[in-house]
């Protein structure tokens, strides 16, 4: 390809956008016991996320312990994932790496598997030299590579940098970078962001009829069917005709929006809604997809009173079983909630007996 294509296709990316609205799962990576990665469960996992009323699912975030997978379990997982989810379910790609040319090689392998956006941590190994201007050039350098829009990921609790408010300023101008999950827990952060962000440059996004986000998948062309009807009149006859089921893509309208703030807490979701933020990519809704959607859906319908009682019912257990016991507490919900948990990957610990039992009271009021 030459220069001249490459930046003209480069420029084609960069008109492209996603429309980031509601809750979206980061949902957990089962393990054999042996630690290799059950993929019939997470095939299972995520053909039951995409019959709730969940907007996507983030894959390889923190929750699906994307530090622990190698390169190329992490391609198996984003293509077992890709394949089993709903076209119309918003799919996100973890793709951090240490160094901007692996996350961009992960962003490319996800963009061949038709994901939507790639979310995007900050490197962390180097942190005594990972300056603001190394930190903004890390960022910048992802986007300008990257074949799908980027998401920045802040999460302080992990990662040793808190993205600063100024430096979210001037990436939310780079036409590639649409979005931001904030997992600080911090409402003021959220608000802060969305007042920052305001003056960016609105984008064009397509969205159906009923203007939900349209994904990469519902716009791939499916495969023909040889022989999937028959026409009524042809069953009378001796000479049955088959023909294809008619087909074609969705009808879209398109809707202007601007930076994207999404809410990494589900503690401080409701919260951050009525800041601005755009949605929640939440590890509490790996666990418990229906009771973070009750709170998005009271909100929608601007009944403030419901969304409130939803939210205060998943205080206390988020803040136990994601805050508090982390991958192995969600995981152990994901178990107890109808999905497939299982144990974490080592160094991490699954729960003890009375840990498990301090879940399931949590959770006694909260099932799937």
């Amino acid at each position: 390809m030459t220069a001249r294509a490459a930046s003209d296709s480069r420029n084609r990316l960069y008109n492209e956008s996603m429309l980031m609205e509601g809750v979206f799962a980061a949902i957990t990576t089962p393990f054999y016991p042996d630690e290799r990665i059950y993929f019939r469960k997470l095939e299972a996992n995520v053909a039951h996320y995409s019959r709730s009323l969940l907007a996507g699912l983030v894959v390889l975030g923190s929750t699906g312990e994307a530090v622990s997978l190698d390169d190329a379990e992490s391609r198996d997982v984003l293509r077992a994932a890709a394949q089993a989810t709903a076209p119309e379910k918003v799919l996100i790609a973890g793709v951090g790496r240490e160094s901007v040319r692996g996350t961009v090689a992960l962003a490319e392998a996800a963009a061949e598997l038709k994901y939507d956006a790639v979310l995007v941590r900050s490197p962390s190994y180097f942190s005594a030299n990972l300056t603001f201007t190394a930190m903004a050039n890390y960022f910048h350098s992802v986007a300008d590579r990257s074949p799908l829009p980027v998401v920045l990921y802040n999460i302080p609790k992990c990662v040793p940098f808190d993205i600063p408010i100024e430096m979210i300023a001037e990436l939310a101008h780079h036409p590639n970078i649409i979005a931001i999950k904030d997992s600080s827990g911090s409402v003021d952060r959220i608000r802060t962001a969305v007042e920052a962000t305001r003056g960016v440059p609105r984008r064009t996004v397509p969205v159906t009829q009923v203007f939900e986000a349209v994904t990469a998948r519902m716009l791939t062309p499916k495969p023909e069917v040889q022989a999937s009807f028959v026409l009524a009149g042809a069953l009378a006859s001796s000479a049955a005709v088959a023909t294809a089921p008619p087909s074609g893509p969705p009808k879209t309208r398109t809707r202007e929006v601007g930076f994207q703030a999404l809410c990494g807490s589900a503690e401080a979701f409701l919260a951050s809604l009525q800041a601005g933020a755009a949605g929640g990519i939440l590890g509490f809704a790996a666990c418990a997809p229906q009771a973070c959607q009750e709170i998005h859906l009271a909100w929608k319908d601007h009944d403030l009173a419901l969304a409130e009682e939803k939210q205060k019912r998943i205080l206390a257990p988020n803040r136990r079983i994601v805050n508090d016991l982390g991958v192995a507490g969600i995981k152990y919900a994901c178990d107890f909630n109808g999905y497939f948990g299982g144990r974490p990957r080592a160094p991490l610990l699954p729960l003890t007996a009375e840990e498990e039992a301090e879940v399931e009271q949590l959770l006694r009021e909260i099932r799937n």
